[in-house]
């Protein structure tokens, strides 16, 4: 029997509904933080410090 193998945890295209409930969740953290927030009064948040980039930081789901 040859077998290929598997080197995949799993394929791209076939996610779990928690998998890919997971993977949306981090999609909408995943963005700059809205300009009306940085013009408050007494405002020190400047960008958000939690941004991910999708090939330097994976999520380890």
């Amino acid at each position: 029997m040859n077998r290929a193998p598997r080197t995949y945890k799993w394929r791209p295209s076939h996610k779990t509904f928690r998998i890919k409930r997971i993977l949306g969740k981090k999609a909408k953290q995943n963005r700059p933080i809205p300009q009306w927030i940085r013009f408050r009064t007494d405002n020190t948040i400047r960008y958000n410090a939690k941004r991910r980039h999708w090939r330097r930081t994976k999520l380890n789901i």
